[in-house]
């Protein structure tokens, strides 16, 4: 498995990631148990970068992923990097996100996760009046002096707001929507990253699955999960659930993109691999649902380069079917 910088965080992290939403107890309900075998069937595979936050599961997925940190600390060796995040337990305004707020949030998170000093702390897509505080960005630092967490960075939805967090000084990471139907990221985000030396987590890389090609005109989505209910913002940002791209649209062009793959690939890891071989990527946390799944994911983390003719259909496919709907609104 390829490691990569994360170069203000002083650390490196593995190419494929694993994001642990899932964990939550809401719509995958996923059991312990099988939480568990996906974290140890990843980190098998090379896999050394999980993702986090308070909110999923109201802080069941920290505790699932702290058990499974007590192993390493037992054993003495390595254990993987843990990225979290805050923000999401309070009120959606400026006002919320103050120093004492991020004490007791991320002092919670600590206990969840069993760390004295929580790796990386982000942001989880805050409105756009945080990205402008100099409080906000202070009391981070204040975290940071205070031993709380080591590093901190920002969870974004706009790549207006990535551009923002990348241009503080002590921003390690911005997290953002990449993918084969997301690609706004690689005009600016991508570019600015590199050049300031800011780690970039690319999150919902299957857009919601739909890059599994996996899903059919008439395929039927649980009630409490997303997939049904967010499909026009909503509960959240419209943007988090199928990318943003709507769902007949989106289940044809993922038809056209699976007809793409190359042989001795799945769709998703073909989708994993684009979004690795972007320049400017640091790791990518696809979720996983079983071990089979947590395998195929860090299997993208060693694949070749895609060769240049299928990056350029890609590319075609987007401009053709995608591109409309999403670019200009991210």
């Amino acid at each position: 498995m390829e490691k990569r910088p994360l170069h203000r965080a002083g650390r490196k992290v593995s190419v494929v990631g694993l994001g642990t939403w899932q964990f939550g107890d809401g719509w995958s309900h996923i059991g312990e148990g099988d939480a568990r075998a996906v974290l140890e069937a990843a980190a098998e595979c090379g896999v050394d970068f999980v993702d986090t936050a308070d909110v999923y599961g109201d802080g069941r997925s920290e505790r699932i992923v702290g058990e499974f940190l007590k192993d390493f600390r037992a054993s003495g060796n390595e254990r993987p990097t843990v990225a979290t995040k805050l923000g999401r337990r309070g009120p959606q305004e400026l006002a919320a996100f103050t120093l004492d707020n991020f004490r007791a949030w991320t002092d919670r998170s600590r206990e969840n996760l069993g760390m004295d000093t929580l790796d990386l702390v982000q942001l989880h897509t805050p409105p756009d009046a945080v990205f402008a505080s100099d409080a906000v960005f202070d009391a981070l630092d204040v975290l940071v002096d205070e031993g709380r967490i080591a590093s901190y960075g920002v969870s974004v939805e706009t790549c207006d707001q990535a551009l923002s967090a990348i241009a503080r000084p002590n921003v390690a990471s911005v997290q953002i929507i990449l993918n084969v139907f997301r690609r706004k990221p690689l005009e600016r985000v991508l570019p600015a990253a590199r050049e300031a030396g800011v780690g970039i987590v690319a999150r919902v890389p299957l857009a919601s699955g739909l890059l599994s090609a996996k899903f059919r005109a008439d395929t039927v989505f649980a009630a409490d999960d997303h997939r049904a209910y967010n499909r026009h913002g909503e509960q959240f940002d419209v943007g988090e659930t199928f990318s943003g791209v709507d769902y007949a649209t989106g289940v044809a062009a993922a038809a056209e993109f699976a007809g793409l793959v190359p042989e001795g690939l799945t769709p998703a890891q073909l989708a994993l691999r684009w979004v690795t071989q972007q320049d400017g990527v640091t790791t990518v946390i696809p979720g996983a649902s079983s071990v089979e799944q947590a395998r195929a994911n860090a299997a993208a983390g060693s694949l070749a380069p895609l060769p240049e003719r299928l990056l350029e259909q890609l590319r075609e496919l987007y401009d053709r079917r995608v591109r409309a709907q999403v670019h200009h609104r991210w």
